[in-house]
This record gives C-alpha cells, sequence and structure tokens, in this order.
C-alpha cells in the first residue's frame, strides 16, 4: 500500500492534505488471532492510499468479480467505505493518487445523514468524442442502514459479466443486480432523437383543455354581493352570560420588577390573565350574535367551463435526430484496470477494511470469503451475547422496550393468579376431605374396623326394634 502525499485540487493547501492516518490492526471486537486489517483512524481528514494489483485486469471475455470486508467498528456518521478501481496509464504514480486521478470502477458503501449508499459507478468512454461520463447503478431496494450501524464485519461483491449483466451483494447474499444498458443513470447509449432547441411554441397555439362558456349569461337573480356569514337572528344569549366581566384581568399576584424605570420603560403594568370568575360561566365580555352561513350566498358568478374546440394540446418541440447518438451494445469492454484505491473522508474514524480480492472465478471469491469473511462470522456468533443480555441491550438502546418486556411479564403472571389461586371452600368439603385421606392400614386393624361396624348396626336394630314395641 502506498500512501497519497499529494493535495486536493481548488482547496486551501492545510484543508487538502491527504493527511489521515492509517494503521494495520486487529479488530477491536471478535477479532480472529493474528488477523490484521487496514484502518482509517483520523476524522474530519481527507484519507488516500492505493496499491498495485498483481496483474492487470482487461475486460475482455471472462467476469470482474470485486471483494472486500468493511467494518464501521464506531457506527459511521459521514463517510465512504467505498473502493476504486484505478484505470491503467503510463503516468499513474500511486504517491498522487488523488480525487481526480481516473478510475474505471467505484464500488462500496457510503453514508451521511440518514442517505444510506451503495455505491456501483463505472466511468463510460464516448465512442465519438473520447470523453467519459460517469453511470450509475439504480439504487438497491433494500434496507441498508443496518449493514452501516451493526459493527459487524460484512462482505462487498460485485460481479460484473461479459453479457454487461451485474449483481451487488453483501454478505454473499444479493441486493442488486440489473444491466449496464438498462439500469445505469444516465443511460449509456444516449436518444436517437433529441427535442430541437430552436423550436419554438407558436404564438396562437392554445394548450386550455377547457374554457369559460363564451355563450352563457349571469341569471336575474344572481346577487353577488350577499355576504357568505350571516348573523343568526335566532340564537339567544345563554343564561349566565358575564357581560360586564372581561375576558382577561390583570394580574393580581404579580408585582413590578425592582428594577422598573418607568421615565426609560414607561408606566408599569400588570400582564393580564383569564378572568377567573368567567371559567365557570358560559361566556364574558359583550354578547353578539353568532354567524351562520347565509343562504342566498351564491359568490362571484362565473361562466361554467366547456371543452376547448381550439384545444390543440401541449406543444412540446419537434425531435430531431441526435447529432451525438452513439451505440455501444457492450458497455462492459471498460478501461483496463491495474491498481486499487481508498480515496476517502470521514466523520467517524476506526473503518476496518481487509481481504481484498479481484478475479474472474467465483468459486475463487467464494473460498476466499470462506477462509476469512466467514471465520470472522464464527467468531463473532460465537461471542454473541445470550438472549437476556441482548434483551438489555436493546432496551438500553430503546428505552420504551421496558415498558413492553413488563407487559409482556406481567400478562402470563396475571392469567396464572386469576384462574389458578384456589377458591374459598365450604366447610363440608373440608370435612369430607379430611376423613378421605387415603392411608395404609393392617390386616388387623381393617378386621377390628369390620366388627365395630357390625356391633353399631346391631346395636342400631335393637334400638329401632325398642322404639316399635312402645
Amino acid at each position: 500500500w502506498v500512501l497519497s502525499v499529494t493535495l486536493k485540487e481548488d482547496m486551501d493547501d492545510n484543508v487538502a492534505k491527504y493527511d489521515g492516518r492509517w494503521e494495520v490492526e486487529e479488530l477491536k471486537e471478535n477479532a480472529v488471532p493474528g488477523d490484521k486489517g487496514l484502518v482509517l483512524k483520523s476524522v474530519a481528514k481527507y484519507h488516500a492510499i492505493s496499491a498495485m494489483l498483481t496483474k492487470a485486469f482487461f475486460f475482455d471475455d471472462k467476469p470482474l468479480i470485486v471483494q472486500y470486508e468493511v467494518n464501521f467498528q464506531k457506527g459511521i456518521d459521514c463517510g465512504g467505505a467505498y473502493i476504486k478501481l484505478l484505470s491503467s496509464s503510463n503516468d499513474l504514480n500511486l504517491e498522487y493518487f488523488f480525487d481526480k486521478t481516473p478510475y474505471t470502477i467505484m464500488f462500496g458503501p457510503d453514508k451521511c445523514g440518514e442517505d444510506y449508499k451503495l455505491h456501483f459507478i463505472f466511468r463510460h468512454k464516448n465512442p465519438k468524442t473520447g470523453e467519459y461520463d460517469e453511470k450509475h447503478a439504480e439504487r438497491p431496494d433494500v434496507d441498508l442502514k443496518k449493514f452501516y450501524l451493526d459493527k459487524k464485519t460484512h462482505l462487498y461483491t460485485l460481479v460484473l459479466k461479459p453479457d454487461d449483466t451485474f449483481e451487488i451483494l453483501i454478505d454473499q447474499t444479493v441486493v442488486s443486480k440489473g444491466n449496464l444498458l438498462e439500469n445505469m443513470i444516465p443511460p449509456v447509449n444516449p436518444s436517437k432523437e433529441i427535442e430541437d432547441p430552436t423550436d419554438k411554441k407558436p404564438d396562437d397555439w392554445d394548450e386550455r383543455p377547457k374554457i369559460p362558456d363564451p355563450n352563457a349569461v349571469k341569471p336575474d337573480d344572481w346577487d353577488e354581493d350577499e355576504p357568505a356569514k350571516i348573523e343568526d337572528p335566532d340564537a339567544v344569549k345563554p343564561e349566565g352570560w358575564l357581560d360586564d366581566e372581561p375576558q382577561y384581568v390583570p394580574d393580581p399576584n404579580a408585582r413590578k420588577p425592582k428594577d422598573w424605570d418607568e421615565e426609560m420603560d414607561g408606566e408599569w403594568e400588570a400582564p393580564q390573565i383569564p378572568n377567573p370568575k368567567c371559567e365557570t360561566a358560559p361566556g364574558c365580555g359583550e354578547w353578539v350574535h353568532p354567524m351562520k352561513n347565509n343562504p342566498k350566498y351564491k359568490g362571484k358568478w362565473r361562466a361554467p367551463m366547456i371543452d376547448n374546440p381550439n384545444y390543440q394540446g401541449i406543444w412540446s418541440p419537434r425531435k430531431i435526430p441526435n447529432p451525438d447518438y452513439f451505440e455501444d451494445l457492450h458497455p462492459f469492454k471498460m478501461t483496463t484496470v491495474s491498481a486499487i484505491g481508498l480515496e476517502l473522508w470521514s466523520m467517524t474514524s476506526d473503518i476496518y477494511f481487509d481481504n481484498f480480492i479481484i478475479c474472474s472465478e467465483k468459486e475463487v471469491a467464494d473460498r476466499w470469503a470462506a477462509d476469512s469473511w466467514g471465520l470472522k462470522k464464527l467468531v463473532a456468533s460465537a461471542n454473541e451475547p445470550g438472549m437476556f443480555s441482548q434483551l438489555v441491550t436493546a432496551a438500553e438502546e430503546h428505552p420504551w422496550l421496558w415498558v413492553l418486556y413488563i407487559l409482556t411479564l406481567a400478562l402470563p403472571v396475571g392469567l396464572s393468579v386469576l384462574f389458578c389461586w384456589p377458591g374459598k371452600k365450604s366447610d363440608e368439603y373440608i370435612d369430607f376431605k379430611k376423613t378421605d385421606v387415603s392411608k395404609q392400614i393392617t390386616k388387623e386393624e381393617l378386621k377390628e374396623e369390620t366388627e365395630e361396624f357390625e356391633d353399631d348396626e346391631l346395636e342400631e336394630e335393637k334400638e329401632n326394634e325398642d322404639t316399635g314395641e312402645d
């Protein structure tokens, strides 16, 4: 990696310096022992660092796969973590890499405020003029916020194919895909026709689809002087209305400030407060009839609208052949790439980069990811806090979650108490349960209980016989 020693153009030298600091160090959290990355360390400074590729990449008949890791270890307020694939040239000097250094592709995350971006930009060479124009891929239709704020290491991949299609992946999941001829802004190929800049709209061109009916006449009984609102003559002053009480009175508790100078400040008056006597009354002050809609009101008369017989439609300039038209059917054939660069500004430090790879084989990129990003992911998963810790952390960030937790816990407890709390039992039921307790008895005890039961029955029969004789 080569640090840039140049300055940005059109800026004061003290501000334009690429003096942002870089370090090679481990992740602050969930580090793989011995594994280090390139870390942007400074805040509110320009950073520029670059490296030559092992060999230049030519856009011929093989795909381009660009892949690397980013970890916003402190989140990100405003700043980028995108890379530039620098265009090959005889005068490419990495010590003078800056924002105007020609690049072929720019790719990666960028964020400022609440605008979360994932750039894919390529510089297209106009085959007629030789000039370059930036083409931006349409924005991914996914929420990117979590990738910028969760402080985890994420894998960014761009796959660009010779058939002019592309895919953008985060953590090996496709978040955007398209075609270089259909999904870039502005389009690669200009329109065949353009509006004639010399064509002017005729003075008598009528673009009005509707016009007032020229034959309409205002009715004789149409009175434009009637007001929209009139007093309601049927309204009656509410009982208890305090005519002699003002709505506001001087505050009796107010006192003139000690530093009040009547010569400078004028005569002091207590501030006005709502009249307390009016709080219980239907109203105070002079009563007036309320207003109501005027049934005779018609407003300003206007002729009804009819179809314009002279309507000519919305005028537009005539079309002429576009003198700058060209057709590039294979924009994949881009300028050769020979270096990779990071040219960034950030308001947050400790942005971690690692495991850059540029190749043509998806299998190679996937194996590279498994041996690097996959290992980081395993370490991070092993260090994930338990469910309880995650809930507490979430509640610390969003205190309102405590209310949800309490309600969630209280509901089953309340239902348990409601349905399981024992009700009041009758005395008869309690006595029955007391004598209904099972216990083990011996044969002798069973024999004695049987004999006692038989004796009781004999005595009861004898008593019944005696009662019958009497």
